[in-house]
């Protein structure tokens, strides 16, 4: 397995937040996990992951998050509401808020 290399500017932030209880990754985790990996010198996220069911879903939410920066929460969020229209989107700007949040606590 090989594994990837990170580099030093690079920090692993995660959030979660409760699922709407009528789609299917709601059956399968009763939160949604995102995980962003972030430029810790510029707040670019660098890469970024979800535990939503599908894999258009997940690769949707990472369009909207990769290359963005994790303090554009105005961005983010207008992105999602005007371009996601799944279920869970009010759980996903959650987590990604709750992302930031732990990002606004580091010492950087």
């Amino acid at each position: 397995m090989m594994h990837r290399k990170f580099k030093d500017n690079e920090i692993f932030i995660s959030g979660y937040a409760k699922l709407p209880s009528n789609i299917t990754a709601s059956k399968l985790y009763e939160v949604i996990a995102l995980v962003v990996l972030v430029d810790k010198n510029t707040g670019e996220i660098l890469d970024a992951e979800c535990t939503l069911s599908t894999i258009l879903g997940r690769d949707f939410v990472n369009y909207i998050l990769i290359g963005s920066n994790i303090n554009d929460v105005e961005k983010i969020s207008k992105e999602m509401d005007e371009k996601y229209f799944g279920t869970a989107q009010k759980a996903v700007v959650t987590a990604y808020k709750n992302c930031k949040k732990k990002y606004d606590a580091i010492p950087l």
